[in-house]
């Protein structure tokens, strides 16, 4: 009887084990479970398509700058950290005041394309950090943009050598810029002056235009007595041509020519004799 019962000891003894191992194992399961759900988006990294990421291990040496981390799901400790970045192309707009060669205020509409470099995003994280436009990018473009158009007239960024200078403005940032990121181009979109240059060029610009008018209408007017005088130097030839042709024998008969004329016409006329010798006959028609 005593061994039967002994028997029966170890039997509920290793039954109560497994049952209460059971509960345990399902208990971890649970909890494993919770930490994976509450955990899930610092475990499972998804990188979106135009995009890298850099991961920082907290017990590994902190961030890892010789990988970089591709499209697609990647899985890391709950403990680290990924920093993703977009690596397309970035466009920032920007205005800055620049003084040009003359002195003079301008406000400049500044349009820099630029992206990290992807294979170096480690250091750049390590070094600057995601807000590298706003730290190194733009501060960069702006100083350059001041120096370069500095040495400039506004009519020349304006209009002549707009084109050189936005090529010279991105070669300059070619050579400065830092190694993690690069620089496409500069652009400048947009020149704006201060109200009172824009009314001062705006009244020159009236004043010029009155002037030509007014130039304009001095030279009609000598051109007009230019033509004037040449008329009446003709009228002038004409008639001493024509006086020194004429005497009182040719108008007699170039009168008896006319008379003739007439009198063969086959219309009425009324005749009225000139007087004195060499008065000539005056032909009048009833008719007209």
């Amino acid at each position: 009887m005593r061994g039967r019962e002994d028997g029966d000891g170890v039997i509920d003894s290793l039954r109560r084990w497994g049952t209460g191992g059971a509960t345990g194992l399902t208990i971890l399961a649970l909890i494993v479970l919770f930490v994976t759900v509450y955990f899930w988006p610092r475990i499972f990294i998804r990188i979106q398509p135009g995009h890298a990421g850099v991961l920082y291990r907290l017990f590994a040496g902190g961030t890892v700058v010789d990988k970089v981390y591709g499209e697609g799901l990647h899985v890391i400790a709950p403990w680290n950290h990924m920093t993703i970045y977009d690596v397309r192309e970035h466009v920032t707009t920007r205005e800055v005041k620049v003084l040009t060669a003359q002195g003079l205020p301008v406000t400049v509409t500044v349009v820099a394309r630029f992206k990290p470099e992807r294979d170096v995003l480690g250091v750049l994280q390590a070094g600057v950090g995601p807000d590298y436009a706003q730290k190194i990018v733009m501060p960069e473009v702006l100083a350059t943009v001041r120096r370069v158009l500095g040495t400039y007239s506004f009519e020349e960024i304006s209009q002549t050598k707009r084109s050189l200078i936005q090529k010279l403005l991105t070669d300059s940032l070619a050579q400065a810029q830092r190694r993690y990121v690069v620089i496409d181009s500069v652009l400048i979109t947009r020149l704006s002056l201060p109200k009172f240059m824009n009314k001062a060029i705006e009244t020159k610009l009236e004043q010029q235009q009155l002037a030509e008018a007014y130039t304009f209408r001095l030279e009609r007017a000598r051109k007009e007595a230019e033509r004037k005088r040449i008329e009446a130097q003709g009228i002038k030839t004409y008639n001493t041509i024509i006086s020194s042709s004429l005497n009182p024998d040719l108008l007699t008969w170039q009168g008896i020519q006319a008379t003739r004329d007439l009198a063969t016409s086959k219309n009425a006329k009324v005749v009225v004799i000139g007087s004195g010798r060499k008065g000539l006959p005056l032909i009048l028609n009833p008719d007209h």
